[in-house]
């Protein structure tokens, strides 16, 4: 600390032999008694700054002036406040289902590049990444007393006699399972009439409307009834004016929760 007092009056007696340099040199070089004041002053108060500068930054530590102006920097900002993510649900629900119930989400075909979709309890059953997904209508079965799938199978409608083995698949599905049903590309150009009688039997409403390229999803329990207020059917038929693709409508999707004690 001495040091710095030190340095604190050599610097103020350079000022002062500064300031005494700065008259001779207007003495000999300017008349005018106006000029000799501005040019004390100014030169004072250079030479004042200049030792001032000198003296804060000897007597304040330098984490001491970064703090302060980390202080002046945050002045006026507002806190950002930023709404909690929100917690992914089970087949991307919007809300999730209650502890004793199954939750469903179907999606059909959207266009070339989005394929049909089945998820069950967080769990894709059909879908592209899973590679057991393409043209025509794929079904999904699952074991309602286990929450487990127990077969998954796609039927082309578009090109060869698949509606027959459709029938075959749907009759052998024990007693006691969910059955979830859904269209890409188009799934009705070869489905038989015996075959869609056979969908109505399970509560379809709409299998008889099926047309080229309808986007179409159902969930169906063989053995048991599922209850009125969860969306089971959905339908939606390719219009060239409304198509949201080429040639092709929009997906659709229906989603909900199957209570697990039904049966």
């Amino acid at each position: 600390m001495p040091e710095k007092i030190q340095d604190f009056v050599c610097c103020y007696e350079n000022i002062f032999m500064s300031l005494w340099f700065s008259f001779f040199l207007s003495f000999f070089f300017f008349s005018p008694l106006a000029v000799l004041v501005k040019l004390a002053g100014l030169l004072l108060t250079l030479l004042a700054a200049w030792c001032l500068g000198y003296l804060f930054a000897a007597f304040v530590s330098e984490e001491i002036i970064t703090t302060s102006i980390a202080n002046l920097q945050d002045i006026g900002k507002k806190p950002v406040l930023r709404a909690p993510v929100p917690k992914r649900q089970k087949c991307d629900h919007w809300s999730p289902c209650s502890p004793g119930s199954y939750a469903y989400r179907i999606l059909s075909g959207g266009g070339k590049e989005k394929l049909a979709k089945i998820c069950f309890e967080d769990e894709l059953l059909i879908s592209e990444e899973k590679g057991n997904v393409g043209r025509g209508i794929n079904v999904a079965t699952v074991n309602y007393k286990t929450g487990k799938v127990t077969s998954a199978k796609l039927f082309d409608m578009w090109e060869g006699d698949h509606s027959g083995e459709m029938m075959t698949f749907i009759k052998n599905v024990p007693e006691g399972s969910l059955l979830f049903m859904v269209t890409h590309d188009d799934g009705s150009t070869r489905l038989k009439n015996d075959a869609k009688k056979l969908v109505e039997e399970l509560g379809s409403k709409e299998i008889w409307n099926m047309k080229f390229r309808s986007s179409w999803a159902f969930i169906a329990a063989k053995g048991f009834k599922l209850p009125d207020n969860i969306q089971k059917e959905k339908i939606n038929h390719s219009d060239k004016k409304k198509n949201r693709y080429d040639g092709w409508p929009a997906e659709i999707q229906i989603e909900g929760c199957i209570p697990r004690n039904l049966i």
